[in-house]
């Protein structure tokens, strides 16, 4: 990771709204590189991944992998694979699992990291929170109907449900998503890999 990711990373980890963060000794997880062609971005770290300080170090990560069709050495690849979730660290559990990322923070960030990658061609959006954030107003009603219609959102944004196994039941109710979806998915990541699109 270049000097420029590094001194946001120190930027974001002194920044007043995570003192609290940095005194647990957190570090904001993301991992990017300047050539990068593909970024995903899903909600927050999990406890494993904060840490570690590896994102997506978990069974998620692993079924991810297997939904992009990429081995892991690919996939930690920054110079052709980003991370930058919607928080850079660890939420924190609620009632009915981790809590969701803070609204305030991607405005703060994303932007400054985006422009560092100017070879972007595939933006996976794991999660509702990513795809309210990146969509708008385009974002259909809700999570289902827009990984549904992922090709409107396409050829920048790919939408998807987040590969959690906690996710087995809208996966059961949901099976054009492994049966179709998934193969266009890692069709496109494949060719953007190959620099065909």
């Amino acid at each position: 990771m270049t000097e420029k990711f590094e001194a946001i990373r120190i930027e974001i980890a002194h920044h007043p709204s995570n003192k609290s963060l940095l005194d647990l000794s957190y570090h904001p997880l993301f991992a990017a590189g300047e050539k990068a062609r593909i970024i995903v971005i899903g909600q927050a770290p999990g406890v494993k991944a904060q840490t570690s300080g590896l994102a997506w170090d978990d069974a998620s990560g692993q079924r991810l992998m297997q939904w992009m069709g990429i081995d892991e050495d690919t996939f930690r690849d920054v110079e052709k694979i980003a991370h930058i979730p919607m928080d850079f660290y660890y939420p924190g559990k609620g009632k009915s699992g981790d809590l969701p990322p803070r609204r305030t923070f991607a405005p703060l960030w994303h932007q400054r990291l985006l422009d560092l990658m100017p070879d972007v061609r595939l933006t996976l959006l794991v999660g509702q929170y990513a795809q309210k954030y990146y969509l708008g107003r385009a974002a259909r009603s809700n999570l289902t109907q827009t990984v549904q219609n992922y090709h409107e959102y396409l050829p920048l944004y790919f939408p998807i449900v987040h590969p959690s196994p906690l996710n087995f039941r809208w996966l059961d109710k949901n099976p054009w998503f492994e049966k179709e979806l998934l193969q266009v998915l890692k069709d496109r990541v494949k060719r953007v890999l190959e620099g065909e699109l």
